[in-house]
C-alpha cells in the first residue's frame, strides 16, 4: 500500500484520502456498474458499524465532511475534518474500506437507489450527452459504458458479485492513502498501518485495454424535447503518458480557459482534455439554443482550425499559462482538494509531481507545439460529435461537420 502524506501546517483542517485502481474498466458487461455499486455498499455498514446511521452519526457528530467517487479507473474514499478529529476520520475511512458488510438487504435496497440516479442522468441532458460521446467514441468495450452499468445489470448484482471484485482489486498493491493537512508527521505512518491492517494482499487483476479505431467522422443524435441541445464535440488524444499532455492543457485553456477565451467570447463552454492510462480525448462541450446548433458547430470548428493554422500570439499564450497556473493554485487552497492532486497521480502513474513542477512544466509549452498538437488531432477523419436535443437524426449536421 502506498502512503502520501502533505503538511499543511496552517490548514484548519486534515483530509483523509483512499484510492483503488478499481473502476468501470475493470467490469465485464455481466457487472457492469459494479464498482460503482461497491462504492455505495461501503457506506451501508461495516464489521464494527454494522449499519449505514453507524457511520455518518459518526461522522456528522464531528462536522466532518465525506463522501466517494468511482470513475473509469479508479474508486476513491475521503472524509475532511478538524485537525483534533484525524483519528476518527482515518478508523471510519479505513474500516469502510477494509471492512464492509455488504448485507444482502442493503443491496437490495440501493438497486433501486442506482437505478433512480441513472434515471436521473439520463433525463438531465448536459450529462447524459457525455455519455453518449463516450459510447460514440469507444462503443462497446468499457471505455464506452456508463460507469453506473445499465439498469438490467444493475438489478441482477449478488452479494458474491460484490466480494468477488473486492478480493481481485481491493488490494494493497493497487490501495493509496492520501493525508493532507494538519497533522502529526511522526505518528501518521503507524496510525495508517494499524487502521489498515486486514487490507487483502492478493494480486491485482488488470484491466480490458481500450481499443482505438476511427477512420471518419462520426456524429450520434439522441432526440429529446428541451428547449436548449446539448453537444460535445471532440477528438482523440492522447495517453497520460504522453508528452502532449501539457501542450493539450494549454491548447484547451486558449479555447475555453476563462471568460476571455476564444470560444467564450462567442458562447459558453468547457473545453478540456481527458487522460487515462491508456487513452485520451478533448473535447469542447456546451448547450445552445436549438435554433443556434448548426451556427455553433460551425464556429467551434473554425476556432479549431485556426489552431492548425497559426500559432497563438505571445500575450495570448502567456494569458492561457497564466490562467492554468493560477486557477490551479486556487483550487489547491482546501486539504481535500490537496489530497486529490496527489492521489490522481499517484494512483494513474505511481508517481508524483508538485504543483510548482507543474506550473514549470506549463510555462516550457511554445506556440509552435500548440500548432503542431492542433494539427495532429484537428483532422476531419477523427472528428465526433454526441448531441441530445430535439433533433432526429444525424443527417442535417453532416454537410457542415468538417473542417
Amino acid at each position: 500500500m502506498r502512503i502520501i502524506t502533505v503538511p499543511m501546517a496552517d490548514n484548519p483542517a486534515v483530509t483523509v484520502l483512499v484510492m483503488v485502481e478499481a473502476g468501470s474498466k475493470y467490469e465485464t458487461a455481466e457487472i457492469s456498474g459494479l464498482s460503482h455499486f461497491l462504492e455505495h455498499m461501503c457506506f451501508k455498514g461495516t464489521r464494527t458499524r454494522p449499519k449505514a446511521i453507524n457511520i455518518s452519526r459518526e461522522l456528522d457528530s464531528i462536522g466532518a465532511q465525506y463522501n466517494a467517487f468511482t470513475s473509469q479507473e479508479f474508486t476513491g474514499y475521503y472524509a475532511k475534518a478538524g485537525p483534533r478529529h484525524l483519528n476518527t476520520i482515518l478508523d471510519v475511512v479505513s474500516d469502510m474500506y477494509v471492512n464492509p458488510l455488504f448485507d444482502e438487504k442493503e443491496i437490495e435496497k440501493e438497486k433501486g437507489v442506482i437505478v433512480e440516479e441513472i434515471n436521473m442522468y439520463e433525463d438531465t441532458p448536459h450529462k447524459h450527452v457525455q455519455d453518449l460521446f463516450m459510447e460514440l467514441l469507444y462503443g462497446d468495450q468499457p471505455a464506452g459504458w456508463n460507469i453506473a452499468g445499465r439498469k438490467e445489470t444493475v438489478k441482477a448484482m449478488k452479494r458474491e458479485f460484490f466480494e468477488d471484485y473486492r478480493r481481485k482489486h481491493y488490494v494493497s498493491g493497487a490501495t493509496t492513502v492520501v493525508i493532507a493537512g494538519k497533522f502529526n508527521e511522526e505518528t501518521i505512518y503507524d496510525d495508517i498501518e494499524k487502521k489498515f491492517i486486514g487490507i487483502h494482499e492478493g494480486k491485482k487483476h488488470d484491466k480490458t485495454k481500450v481499443i482505438e479505431k476511427q477512420k471518419e467522422p462520426r456524429i450520434k443524435v439522441q432526440h429529446k424535447k428541451t428547449d436548449q441541445a446539448h453537444l460535445v464535440i471532440g477528438v482523440r488524444s492522447c495517453d497520460i503518458w504522453s508528452a502532449s499532455v501539457p501542450i493539450l492543457r494549454v491548447l484547451s485553456a486558449v479555447l475555453g480557459g476563462g471568460m476571455s477565451s476564444r470560444l467564450f467570447q462567442k458562447l459558453y463552454v468547457n473545453a478540456g482534455n481527458d487522460i487515462y492510462t491508456d487513452h485520451g480525448y478533448f473535447e469542447i462541450s456546451t448547450g445552445v439554443d436549438k435554433e443556434r446548433v448548426t451556427e455553433v458547430i460551425k464556429a467551434i470548428l473554425n476556432e479549431c482550425q485556426k489552431l492548425t493554422e497559426d500559432e497563438v500570439p505571445p500575450d495570448e499564450l502567456k494569458k492561457a499559462k497564466d490562467y492554468i497556473i493560477g486557477t490551479m493554485f486556487l483550487g489547491l487552497e482546501t486539504s481535500d482538494a490537496v489530497a486529490e492532486f496527489f492521489g490522481y497521480q499517484e494512483i494513474l502513474k505511481r508517481s508524483v509531481i508538485t504543483p510548482s513542477e507543474l506550473a514549470k512544466i506549463i510555462n516550457m509549452v511554445s506556440a509552435e507545439e500548440i500548432k503542431d498538437m492542433a494539427q495532429q488531432i484537428f483532422q476531419n477523419k477523427n472528428l465526433n460529435m454526441a448531441l441530445v436535443g430535439g433533433f432526429k437524426n444525424n443527417k442535417e449536421f453532416e454537410p457542415i461537420f468538417h473542417f
